[in-house]
């Protein structure tokens, strides 16, 4: 899961790298420097450890994301079925109604969820 879970400062560089994309990495070492106080090194550490994981590509000086934020958020939750549900959605719903009852929007919701995406 350690490819998809992000800390509260990765999450944070994540998504300015996802509001200015395509970004130059010295406009966004300037970024971090006035939102996060960092250093242009602490930048650069940071910006390789979210690109070794594939989430974004440094090419020539410019950043982008080679998944967009829906795309990881997806990514997360399917990582998080399988490690903790053995990748059932059912044992997860299940689960998640033994404390919380469904409204009927929400369950309405999910209907539509399913039927969109049946199988053949």
């Amino acid at each position: 899961m350690e490819q998809y879970k992000l800390g509260e400062m990765e999450q944070k560089f994540a998504d300015m790298i996802w509001a200015n994309e395509p970004v130059s990495s010295r406009v966004l070492t300037e970024l971090c420097e006035a939102e996060f106080s960092w250093k242009r090194t602490t930048t650069y550490t940071m910006l390789k450890r979210l690109c070794d994981r594939g989430i974004f590509a440094n090419n020539s000086g410019t950043v982008t994301a080679l998944m967009s934020k829906a795309e990881f958020g997806a990514a997360q939750g399917e990582q998080f079925l399988k490690d903790a549900f053995n990748g059932s959605l059912p044992q997860f719903l299940a689960a998640f109604t033994r404390r919380k009852k469904l409204t009927a929007k929400e369950i309405a919701d999910i209907q539509r969820l399913i039927d969109n995406h049946k199988e053949g």
